[in-house]
């Protein structure tokens, strides 16, 4: 088993062996060019981000800059948002479902190194994948670390360091990131916490 393997594996490997460095060389091509598409230029954009990624739905809109390690390892469902600076490393596998916001400086973290130094300065790191349901919207300047699941309908609070797995229908903040509570059918008639739609259309 390679080192390209090893890392679709989870398995400890080492990122400039087997031809890694290069095809991340070849990504950071593709993404200064998406970073650098002149606004407006819609259908570049559309056609250059669906490129970079691994599996897309039709609609994806990540607003600029974006960046990510390998963009092959990433799979994103129908109708998904990411505002400005949306950071992947996407050493392990990230799957994310359909109808997802992210909003701002939203960092998903597969890769990790070990803790003790001898192990660290050997060179090796590995990579546990992240999945994120449907429906999930995801606050600013969060952190998803590896390994973690986020359950289908979840609300993640700006701010947060998500460490473990959150279940459908939370609203999740804190770091470590902790559900507070959970998503209920009377949330429908707010927009923002103790405040009430003044219109009706927000319910078909």
């Amino acid at each position: 088993m390679n080192h390209k393997e090893r890392m679709l594996a989870g398995l400890p490997y080492k990122a400039w062996l087997d031809g890694l460095a290069e095809e991340r060389l070849e990504n950071k091509k593709k993404i200064f060019r998406y970073n650098n598409l002149e606004p407006g230029n819609d259908k570049e954009k559309d056609r250059l981000i669906k490129e970079i990624l691994g599996k897309t739905g039709d609609y994806i809109n990540i607003e600029t800059p974006f960046h990510c390690d390998y963009g092959y390892n990433i799979e994103i469902g129908e109708n998904f948002f990411a505002n400005y600076n949306f950071t992947v490393l996407d050493v392990g596998k990230v799957k994310i479902g359909a109808n997802v916001q992210i909003a701002p400086n939203v960092s998903l973290y597969t890769a990790g190194h070990p803790i003790h130094p001898d192990s660290r300065n050997s060179g090796y790191e590995y990579g546990i994948g992240i999945t994120i349901g449907d429906n999930v919207w995801i606050g600013g300047s969060v952190c998803i670390m590896p390994g973690v699941t986020i359950g289908n309908n979840a609300v993640i609070g700006a701010g947060s360091v998500v460490t473990k797995n959150i279940p459908d229908n939370a609203l999740a903040v804190g770091n470590p990131c902790r559900v507070i509570r959970m998503i209920t059918e009377e949330d429908r008639d707010y927009y923002y916490r103790d405040k009430k739609f003044d219109v009706d259309d927000y319910k078909n």
